[in-house]
């Protein structure tokens, strides 16, 4: 797919939205991708994650054992990842506020992962969630994300391959621009927003 027809599934899901938004990582911005909205039909998510999976190296996708995303916003677009890889699919919660594998999740020794994302911004949920599996055995080898909103500056610590990268303007909450600052801030992410 090319950049333009993945915009599209975003604009045609009504995923691309205007305003004042309090991000996951805390930064505010006048844009916010909801990708729970393009993932909420079926044939979209796995329209996306298929495109995603072709875009990889062959030999990163070859090592992939399993897909690893972490909960909530990354359930979904994990588990379409790990169809079009055919491998399986599991996700990391924090139930107490750490990522950690739960449901009866188990990964083998050194079992090769791929951490899959829906949206990365700052890379903080990837790299904790990253942590996770290493406790939990796994060795992420690569992450991907359907969107990588850091401008490129996301650090994993592993090869990451995002479908489309998308600069959106951040703004910590002490330095907004006037007319962002007038707007009165929605918190839609997956996270409580510091």
């Amino acid at each position: 797919m090319s950049e333009e027809e993945i915009l599209a599934e975003f604009r045609a899901a009504d995923a691309l939205l205007e305003g004042h938004f309090v991000l996951s990582s805390g930064l505010h911005s006048p844009r916010y991708l909801q990708c729970a909205r393009v993932l909420m039909d079926p044939v979209r998510a796995s329209r996306l994650a298929s495109a995603l999976a072709a875009s990889m190296p062959r030999e990163v996708r070859s090592a992939i054992e399993i897909v690893v995303s972490p909960a909530m916003g990354g359930v979904i677009a994990g588990h379409e990842m790990g169809r079009a890889l055919g491998v399986e699919a599991v996700f990391v919660e924090r139930p107490t506020g750490t990522f950690e594998l739960r449901r009866g999740f188990r990964l083998k020794p050194r079992q090769k992962v791929l951490l899959m994302e829906d949206v990365v911004t700052t890379g903080l949920s990837s790299r904790e969630a990253i942590k996770a599996v290493e406790e939990a055995g796994g060795e992420v080898i690569a992450a991907a994300a359907l969107v990588d909103r850091s401008n490129g500056e996301a650090d994993l610590g592993v090869p990451f391959f995002p479908l489309v990268r998308i600069a959106v303007p951040t703004y910590e909450a002490d330095k907004l621009p006037q007319d962002l600052a007038a707007i009165p801030a929605e918190k839609p992410g997956s996270r409580k927003a510091a």
